[in-house]
């Protein structure tokens, strides 16, 4: 439930603290897929709203603000928010510290994500280089490729291993996501290693659709796709 209009440098009282909603308990799979794929993601732009709100010492904020700094409307704020519980303080909006912390804990991302690259050209070294991974609790943890120039000599810190060794290095490592920056004609006999060492969940960059089990989780991302839709527009 969003606050009154303009809650951000309203001071804490101890009432206040009193009724501040705990963190939220982990989602159920089944639960988790019956949410849409587009309120997912909007929960990652909230925190991020968040996290800046944060840095600018704000405490309380509502929902029409947080809708305000996306382009959405106070509604779908709080629609997105209800699948996952009441976060709000009737009267007062929400937390800013709590509603990042719970957000972050559905995200999965209160914890270290441990990411493996496939494919270290020049896609996925600029992605092993961005800098905002790390601010997001996420890491990655070693990256494979077949050309012999970089296999073993790492990038930023980040182990290169060979492509053939690759179930043999996840073993034991607890990865999370795989992100595949490889040729398309790679894509899906690597996915299925993938799949077959315990992996279950993958990005991936080359533009082919991908055959997995129930269970294992992709996302796709194709930069030609995004610039040519974009494209459309400037006709």
């Amino acid at each position: 439930m969003s606050g009154p209009p303009d809650p951000k440098h309203t001071s804490r009282s101890p009432s206040d603290v009193n009724v501040r909603p705990p963190l939220r308990a982990p989602e159920s799979q089944e639960r988790i897929a019956r949410i849409p794929k587009a309120v997912i993601k909007r929960l990652s732009l909230y925190t991020r709203v968040l996290q800046n709100l944060e840095w600018g010492n704000v405490e309380k904020v509502n929902s029409q603000e947080l809708a305000e700094h996306l382009g959405l409307n106070s509604a779908q704020v709080r629609k997105d928010l209800a699948y996952f519980g009441q976060f709000g303080v009737p009267g007062l909006g929400y937390y800013v510290s709590d509603l990042r912390a719970n957000l972050k804990h559905i995200l999965g991302t209160d914890r270290p994500v441990r990411v493996v690259l496939v494919g270290a050209g020049n896609l996925g070294s600029a992605l092993m280089g961005y800098g905002g991974f790390g601010r997001q609790n996420m890491k990655f943890i070693m990256a494979f490729d077949s050309d012999p120039v970089k296999v073993g000599s790492g990038h930023l810190g980040i182990p290169i291993h060979h492509v053939d060794d690759l179930e043999s290095h996840l073993k034991g490592m607890g990865v999370d996501i795989a992100v595949l920056t490889l040729p398309l004609q790679f894509a899906q006999p690597t996915t299925d290693r993938l799949v077959k060492a315990g992996i279950a969940a993958i990005l991936n960059f080359a533009p082919q659709r991908l055959i997995v089990p129930p269970g294992v989780k992709v996302h796709y991302v194709d930069l030609a796709i995004e610039i040519e839709s974009l494209s459309y527009y400037l006709k």
